[in-house]
């Protein structure tokens, strides 16, 4: 597929450069003496889990609406959240930047979990505000490319549900490398964010539909996440003299879920925060 590629070319990319070792037979240009090379010889490197995950980009431990969803069905819940997405036409190009990436995110997440029970009209419309949200932030020429292809092959009928909704996953993953916005590097984590809260709130709202609250902790309780959208969030609102009211609100609840995801185990009522919370901020969309 298409995003596969671009995100594979990317992380080729990024493995390679100046850290690449030589190899195992090239010949030293003058053979080091007993003492030099004992002293010179590289220290053992052990990757364990936790040195991966401290020096893994932040934004890889945002679990997407399609993981979120796989995980909700691991825990025996049922209900599909695409069935619990309010209908709603969002706008993704209003004039503060900030509030314009929250909400393409969320409008994102919506079109991931309802892409197939959606009519093509509405998945095109939704990709529509996708591409007007990101190019509104200064999102590449590429990027607005890349969804214009999505669009022309649904309505040709030349690309199934099932891909679109993979490429559709996959496209936050060529967010990052896909060039400079306006906002710099917080655009994506707020558009991350968007997503996220939205679906923390489908999530909660499903596990109160069927009263299971047995999986809280592995679905909702992720300190990590609320943390490394609570740095940028409180980075943009320092930098406007009159934050935006979707953002200020974006700050609380994220303030709210950090102290929730402080608790060693969550309950009924850690859920019912949840929802409530992230419900508040979508409210203001």
């Amino acid at each position: 597929m298409r995003l596969r590629s671009v995100v594979l070319l990317s992380v080729l990319a990024a493995c390679g450069g100046e850290g690449t070792a030589p190899p195992k037979d090239a010949t030293p240009a003058a053979p080091p003496t007993p003492s030099t090379d004992a002293a010179e010889k590289a220290p053992d490197v052990k990757f364990d889990l936790a040195t991966l995950q401290a020096e893994a980009k932040p934004a890889a431990l945002v679990p997407s609406p399609v993981e979120m969803q796989k995980a909700l069905a691991a825990a025996g819940i049922t209900t599909r959240l695409a069935t619990l997405v309010s209908a709603r036409n969002i706008e993704t190009v209003v004039p503060d930047k900030n509030a314009s990436a929250v909400r393409t995110g969320v409008v994102l997440a919506d079109l991931v979990l309802t892409v197939k029970d959606a009519t093509t009209p509405q998945i095109v419309a939704q990709l529509g505000r996708v591409k007007q949200g990101l190019q509104a932030l200064g999102g590449s020429p590429d990027l607005a490319a890349t969804i214009d292809d999505l669009s022309n092959r649904l309505t040709n009928d030349a690309i199934s549900r099932d891909d679109l909704v993979k490429e559709l996953d996959e496209l936050r993953g060529v967010m990052v490398p896909s060039g400079s916005y306006e906002l710099g590097d917080n655009a994506v984590p707020l558009i991350l964010a968007g997503s996220w809260v939205e679906g923390s709130h489908l999530v909660a709202a499903a596990m109160k539909a069927e009263n299971k609250y047995d999986g809280a902790d592995n679905l909702l309780k992720q300190p990590a996440v609320v943390d490394y959208f609570l740095e940028y969030v409180k980075e943009e609102g320092a930098a406007q003299h009159a934050p935006n009211d979707l953002v200020a609100k974006l700050e609380t609840t994220l303030g709210e879920l950090k102290v929730i995801a402080a608790k060693p185990t969550l309950g009924k009522e850690d859920v019912e925060k949840i929802h409530s919370a992230t419900g508040e901020v979508l409210a203001l969309l």
